[in-house]
């Protein structure tokens, strides 16, 4: 066990201690960004986190001289990442070396037959060229995807003032004028499937992979999340894709240090098991109340207690294991009606030699895309993984951090990071080294590494391999408590996105909320930031779909509403 005290200088070191104490469960960037939120608005924060060090999906490997980052490797919606640093009174450019990409990816498409050469194009920093590349492809299509990105400009810029900030506590206030202009349009956008919206406007196959693989980032497909979903092509065709140098898990470390400075304890290695409740009635204020939170038990035995318990373990966990069915708003038989989304077979390799056939990002389509997806997603909403299959020839992204970070590997070598979307089925990979399981997941790992070195013209890619480690479902599964060992967490399917996702606050324990991408606003790492901004925003009682002003004035939370929880807790009404 570790502890990181807060450094002198503090206002916790210097006696201005806060009112209530706060437990955040997980050191993902979701509890991070909470417990520094909440500790610099004046509250006594814990965060527990089970393995060593913190980052959760958000992790960092060194292994042989090489370094992976073991999970996000895009850095998209840059202007969260700047208000969440603002909020804690800094600028993003002093803690993350920032590096524009370009091209922004290359996408290779299946050859016709085997051997042949590889289809496929750069999406680059300039858009004209772009353009021109598109209506090569297809007579047309530069005009086309032009106007598209225009309103996934629209649609996206709607989603940030309008929808992302909110805890939906009060949906009256999601109606706007602006929203109420938009009313028709954003009736289509949610009626139709994303693969609807992409198919209006290209018929080429590949530029319509191009517009709809953003769908896998929401750990789903593109025949599957509502239209809504195209504003993401904003990020890549209008915004650009950055990357910050040393890795993404560097925000994980600028974070941390930020964490500490506000007062936060940080406790690594220790296994939260249950979350505390005792029983309580149910109030005017809280309806369907059964208990309150009174703080959290390790597997030591320890209870840490507390005021407020805030969780950002996997969402599944947190209601099936670490709370008693009694205190769950989504106890174990009610996930059968969700969806979990696509899991993944997470290769990292050390390679020897260049590898200029790979840009930064790369991603690798298949022809039969839709049969890509059927396999690993199914065809209803929660697929059971009998009906689920690894796919015999798969679409793959690759990541070569090398290309724009060289300190990343040895001379003379470099570092591969290949994500294959996989069915969630927790039993893939589970099982000892040289287990049937895990032989079964090396020989996939090998097949996919042949697969990208043959699509890419890249001889004896997986000859060339010197070191490498292979994570499969079973893995997230026991590493990370991830449901059905699934990689992103539930899909963001229509039913399960906004509003209808699980809240962020529990109804019968109102002194529990919930962080991350297993609540609202949704999965990815901007996502996951917001998120702790809306659990500042209950204690706070604002239920405005704006984000909070910055930066945040150091102990805000004694500005607290009368209807927010941190009076609540304060005044023991919770």
């Amino acid at each position: 066990m570790t502890t990181t005290a807060p450094r002198p200088g503090t206002r916790a070191a210097h006696g201005h201690g806060p009112d209530g104490r706060v437990v955040v469960v997980g050191g993902g960037i979701g509890g991070l960004m909470t417990a520094a939120l909440l500790a610099r608005g004046g509250a006594q924060v814990t965060l527990l986190e089970r393995h060593d060090r913190l980052g959760g999906r958000m992790g960092t490997l060194t292994l042989d001289g090489f370094r992976f980052d073991t999970g996000p490797s895009w850095y998209f919606m840059p202007e969260v990442f700047a208000h969440a640093f603002a909020l804690l009174g800094e600028r993003v450019e002093d803690h993350l070396d920032l590096v524009p990409l370009d091209p922004a990816y290359r996408l290779f498409t299946e050859p016709e037959r085997p051997g042949a050469a590889a289809g496929g194009f750069d999406l680059v920093a300039d858009a004209e060229q772009n353009w021109a590349t598109f209506e090569a492809l297809e007579p047309g299509a530069g005009e086309a995807v032009r106007r598209y990105a225009q309103d996934a400009s629209l649609a996206y810029r709607t989603a940030l003032d309008h929808f992302l900030w909110t805890t939906f506590q009060r949906p009256d206030r999601l109606v706007s004028a602006p929203v109420l202009r938009r009313a028709g349009t954003l009736v289509d956008l949610l009626t139709h499937t994303l693969a609807e919206r992409i198919e209006r406007t290209v018929e080429h196959p590949v530029l319509r992979q191009a517009l709809g693989y953003h769908a896998v980032f929401l750990g789903s497909s593109p025949y599957r999340v509502p239209a809504l979903y195209s504003l993401m092509s904003h990020l890549d065709l209008v915004e650009g894709v950055r990357y910050p140098r040393g890795g993404m898990y560097t925000v994980i470390e600028a974070l941390e240090r930020l964490a500490v400075r506000e007062g936060v304890e940080i406790r690594t290695g220790v296994d939260v098991v249950a979350i505390e409740v005792d029983d309580a009635p149910r109030t005017v204020r809280s309806p369907r109340r059964t208990g309150v939170a009174r703080g959290v038990r390790l597997a030591s035995g320890e209870v840490v207690e507390a005021d407020v318990v805030v969780s950002g373990a996997d969402r599944h966990h947190t209601e099936t294991a670490l709370l008693d069915a009694r205190h769950s708003d989504h106890p174990a038989a009610s996930w059968e009606r969700h969806g979990p989304g696509i899991s993944a077979l997470l290769v990292m390799a050390g390679v020897r030699g260049a590898l200029p056939e790979l840009a930064h990002h790369s991603l690798f389509f298949t022809r039969d895309w839709p049969g890509n997806f059927e396999d690993i997603l199914g065809t209803g909403r929660s697929g059971p993984e009998s009906d689920l299959r690894v796919p015999d020839v798969g679409s793959v992204y690759v990541s070569r951090t090398t290309a724009t970070d060289p300190g990343a590997a040895p001379p003379g070598h470099e570092n591969l990071f290949l994500l294959v979307p996989f069915p969630a089925d927790a039993s893939l990979g589970d099982g000892p080294p040289g287990s049937p399981a895990r032989q079964a997941v090396e020989r996939h790992a090998d097949r996919f590494l042949d697969q990208v070195g043959a699509w890419a013209g890249i001889d004896d890619l997986r000859g060339r391999v010197v070191t490498r480690r292979v994570v499969a479902p079973a893995d997230l599964a026991r590493d990370l408590s991830a449901w059905r060992g699934t990689a992103l967490g539930m899909e963001h399917t229509l039913a399960q996105s906004a509003m209808f996702r699980p809240g962020d606050a529990s109804a019968r324990v109102p002194n529990l909320l919930h962080v991350g991408g297993g609540t609202v606003p949704g999965v990815g790492l901007p996502m996951c930031l917001i998120s702790a901004e809306l659990v500042a925003k209950r204690l706070l009682g604002e239920t405005s779909t704006r984000p909070l002003p910055t930066p945040l004035r150091p102990g805000y939370l004694d500005a607290a509403r009368p209807a927010g929880l941190w009076s609540a807790v304060r005044t023991g009404s919770a």
